[in-house]
């Protein structure tokens, strides 16, 4: 069976809450995820290996599709 992946789709993420006082683990998901400072934005082609990122922080981000 293939891998399911969204072809060309892209998921623009926004860091809406601080890090601070969250564990280390979900500290450097923020980082891997490229985001640095409050209301940062980046995009990310949608895959697998993110949608797992982003359900592991979901409650310090604001995503769109």
């Amino acid at each position: 069976m293939p891998k399911k992946e969204t072809t060309g789709k892209t998921l623009r993420v926004t860091l809406v809450r601080s890090a601070i006082g969250y564990s280390k683990d979900q500290k450097r998901t923020v980082l891997a995820l490229g985001l640095h400072r409050l209301h940062q934005t980046v995009e990310h082609k949608d895959n697998p290996a993110l949608r797992g990122m982003l359900n592991k922080i979901i409650h310090l981000l604001k995503i769109e599709e």
